[in-house]
């Protein structure tokens, strides 16, 4: 589990978006955290300590003291990774800028020693009146990471800016600023991923049914293990859930080409992209009506990304390819990596039920010059931690 045995206190405070500290805290949980939560007096108002208690499996803190047991503020700040508090109201945002303590979680935040991130969350005259901006680089300043407010449906009934970030935003921002490993601290990788789209006329495209799910899955896996991740993608639907990692978008085999071969100084490329093999020889200006009952297209081989980074590889530099095969496929692919140049090459085989583009799932072959690793079907997120883990250890050795 991504976050198992990292342990996370969650501050809660009296703001309306409590609630969605319901759906933050079963994401840390089922991410594997441990769990523990102060909430002020007044966010009672707006969230059950009961139901906090009960998704946390910890008992919620409140008081100094709980049936005439102290709690020990600088423990709790000792204990955690990082200390959370969201959402965090303009009024408690107030008192962190001014060191005030007047209740537990203030006690808490003050003495400790952990990083401390915040999710605000308040109204948007609030949010942009100068005493809140004031007080938000103040805690900037005190080296408080705090999150970006989203812009939306407020509780006011209006919509703009201070809207608190939505539970799934908040847990990808834990992992991408505290929990990424540092196995490729330092490293670049490249992936490229998606299919491409070759146009006939201004409407119309020779495309294929990739969906990139695989080449997200490998690109979010690599940054997760502290590399420095470019994603080179063709048109899909979808997205990256970190920040961190930089995504380019193309269209045409040849825009595929240009942008791997411009972010070549990676230490590790994976080309997991659906390149077409063929483009149109000659692209219509219009839109071409339909007239006779034969239409014939001429098309032109494209570039050769894969071929191409193979021949320009440098001493030290790991380059991975795909093949997606319907026949004599473990021939074809170890051809593939002959050809190519390349390190490995990863198969996938449309015989094999449950691999493919558009699902979920894939069953995948790692070959190289010396072995052929098989692994089961599995999701596609398992597949990329598996190729992940084959590269890098391929690269330490």
């Amino acid at each position: 589990m991504l976050l198992r045995n990292k342990k996370i206190l969650l501050g809660i405070t009296g703001s309306i978006a409590a609630y969605k500290s319901i759906l933050l805290i079963r994401l840390l949980v089922k991410a594997g955290a441990e769990v523990k939560v102060i909430m002020t007096a007044a966010a009672k108002n707006f969230v059950s300590p009961l139901v906090i208690s009960t998704l946390s499996k910890n008992k919620v803190y409140i008081d100094w003291q709980d049936n005439h047991e102290w709690n020990n503020h600088v423990e709790l700040g000792r204990w955690a990774d990082v200390f959370l508090i969201a959402p965090l109201s303009c009024n408690t945002l107030a008192k962190m800028a001014n060191g005030n303590c007047d209740n537990l979680l203030l006690a808490v935040y003050l003495s400790a020693t952990c990083p401390v991130a915040v999710a605000p969350a308040m109204d948007e005259d609030m949010w942009h009146h100068p005493s809140a901006k004031k007080n938000i680089a103040q805690i900037k300043e005190f080296g408080i990471n705090v999150m970006q407010v989203a812009n939306g449906e407020l509780a006011s009934g209006l919509f703009g800016e201070g809207r608190m970030a939505e539970p799934e935003d908040i847990f990808n921002f834990l992992v991408e600023n505290y929990f990424r490993s540092t196995i490729l601290k330092g490293k670049k990788v490249l992936v490229s991923a998606g299919p491409t789209y070759e146009a006939i006329d201004p409407v119309r495209f020779i495309g294929n049914r990739s969906s990139g799910k695989m080449g997200f899955a490998i690109a979010k896996t690599f940054y997760l293990q502290g590399a420095d991740v470019v994603l080179v993608t063709g048109p899909t639907h979808e997205t990256v859930s970190y920040n961190g990692i930089k995504i380019i978008h193309v269209e045409s085999a040849n825009d595929m080409f240009d942008a791997c071969t411009t972010n070549i100084d990676a230490n590790i490329i994976v080309m997991c992209a659906a390149v077409a093999d063929y483009t149109p020889a000659v692209v219509a200006d219009q839109k071409i009506k339909k007239q006779d009952d034969l239409f014939q297209l001429s098309l032109a081989k494209t570039k050769d990304v894969l071929k191409y980074l193979g021949s320009i590889k440098k001493q030290g530099q790991y380059l991975a390819g795909f093949a997606l095969e319907t026949e004599n496929e473990l021939a074809n692919a170890t051809k593939k990596l002959k050809e190519k140049n390349a390190d490995c090459i990863i198969l996938n085989s449309l015989n094999d039920e449950g691999a493919g583009f558009t699902k979920d799932t894939n069953k995948i072959s790692i070959i190289n010059a010396k072995e052929t690793v098989s692994f089961e079907l599995s999701s596609k997120k398992e597949a990329a931690e598996n190729i992940v883990e084959y590269i890098i250890n391929q690269v330490a050795k």
